[in-house]
């Protein structure tokens, strides 16, 4: 079925965290999920621009129950930090990880990590470890990894994650949303091995008109003159609330556009490159991952 916004079901009574949730593909995902009761929390690196963002939503959605939780992805400590927040939550039905940056600069995160590596992927690798716990305490819960179709073009640098050799900013990104989805395909190995009641799925938008692209002077000028062709920051937010939401999604699926080329138009499965699921590259992330954030997920790896 292609899904798009009408197809979210009630979310009355539940909770659920979005990452980089003040613009584009997160506030659009909000937006709809607070629309259809859930409470939404607003997971920013700016309490300014989220304070913002929910006075929009409140402005669709009156009475909308949201807040603001201090999330900066580039800083182990203010993700250590945001977890130990959002454990006094009643419940989390879902931690969506939408936060991410694109051909940034080489400005090193706070660990001294490659932007791009470290914010969308050693961020949300090490957000989700310290969750998991806080999730599983709840039936059906939900970890929701964004990556790209950038991933297609991904290859893994293992002997200069930190770009400490050389920094192609396109090649990084596609690496980290590589990375993205072998965490999940390793993360989805793991839960269903130690009988976890919580579910690992992951998305993409296709090519949508969003901020992120606002370090790319070429994407911003192929936005300018071919934006009719893309997703709107709102459509590119379906495939991230039917992993979050619909009931019918599959552990370990992976959900995008489903026309052009899986560019646009409305969301349903969608086709990851065959290095996107290689076992033994998996499970080295997994490991490398562990050992760079000193954050151990605590999930068997049989």
């Amino acid at each position: 079925m292609a899904f798009t916004a009408a197809d979210v079901p009630s979310q009355q009574g539940k909770c659920f965290i979005v990452t980089g949730a003040n613009a584009g593909l997160g506030f659009s995902a909000s937006a709809v999920l607070a629309a259809h009761g859930a409470r939404v929390i607003l997971a920013c690196r700016s309490q300014e621009r989220a304070e913002a963002a929910m006075a929009r939503i409140r402005a669709a959605t009156p009475g909308a129950d949201l807040a603001f939780l201090p999330l900066d992805q580039a800083d182990l400590a203010s993700v250590r930090s945001a977890a130990e927040q959002v454990r006094a939550e009643p419940r989390i039905d879902a931690l969506v990880n939408n936060a991410g940056v694109m051909y940034p600069p080489l400005v090193r995160t706070t660990q001294g990590f490659e932007p791009q590596f470290g914010v969308n992927h050693l961020g949300t690798f090490a957000l989700t470890a310290l969750l998991l716990p806080k999730l599983a305490e709840t039936p059906g819960a939900r970890v929701v990894i964004t990556a790209s179709l950038a991933h297609r073009l991904g290859k893994i640098a293992w002997d200069d994650l930190d770009a400490h050799q050389s920094y192609n900013k396109a090649q990084r990104y596609a690496d980290s949303k590589l990375a993205n989805l072998l965490f999940l395909y390793e993360l989805d190995r793991r839960l269903r091995a130690a009988g976890s009641p919580v579910t690992a799925v992951a998305c993409h938008p296709g090519v949508a008109a969003t901020e992120l692209g606002r370090h790319s002077r070429g994407f911003n000028v192929f936005v300018r003159f071919f934006g009719w062709m893309l997703n709107t920051a709102d459509m590119g937010a379906w495939p991230t609330l039917q992993a979050a939401t619909d009931p019918g999604i599959a552990p370990g699926g992976y959900y995008g556009p489903q026309g052009m080329g899986e560019m646009r138009d409305p969301s349903g499965p969608a086709k990851r490159k065959k290095t996107a699921t290689d076992p033994e590259a998996a499970r080295r992330l997994w490991d490398v991952s562990v050992a760079k954030t000193g954050i151990d997920p605590g999930l068997p790896s049989a």
